[in-house]
């Protein structure tokens, strides 16, 4: 569900929380600040992020199209 400290590490190519959060911001990933000082980021948002998983935003939407028929 959340990327773990090493994902993170690897992630942002910091150790450091400040600078971890720094690099989430630059590469427009949303994160959190635990209670702890720990930072949360969704994998999920990740592979959305960078493009391995479809965030449903890019698929065909149904287009509504007017019935301009004869009614009754």
């Amino acid at each position: 569900m959340f990327l773990n400290q090493q994902e993170l590490i690897e992630l942002t190519g910091r150790r450091q929380k400040a600078a971890q959060v720094k690099a989430l911001r630059f590469m427009g990933i949303e994160h959190r600040i635990r209670p702890d000082g720990s930072v949360a980021v969704l994998e999920e948002h990740v592979k959305v992020v960078m493009g391995v998983v479809d965030s449903g935003a890019t698929k065909a939407k149904r287009e509504w199209v007017p019935d301009w028929g004869k009614h009754g």
